[in-house]
């Protein structure tokens, strides 16, 4: 069953186009790419997550 979301599919598929280009313009190579993202992930959970709630969240997305 799809979630819903409280943010439009546009604007999903523009940060994501916005994010490949990024890549893209630096010519990443794929391991580097999940490398980079892998990092951005764990950096939003530190950074925005509550210390308590990080270890849920990060099953959710397992």
């Amino acid at each position: 069953m799809p979630q819903s979301s409280r943010y439009s599919d546009e604007r999903v598929e523009q940060l994501l186009s916005e994010l490949i280009n990024v890549l893209e313009e630096h010519r990443t190579l794929t391991d580097l790419s999940l490398m980079v993202l892998g990092n951005m992930v764990t950096n939003l959970i530190n950074t925005s997550v509550a210390p308590a709630q990080r270890k849920t969240l990060a099953r959710s997305f397992a």
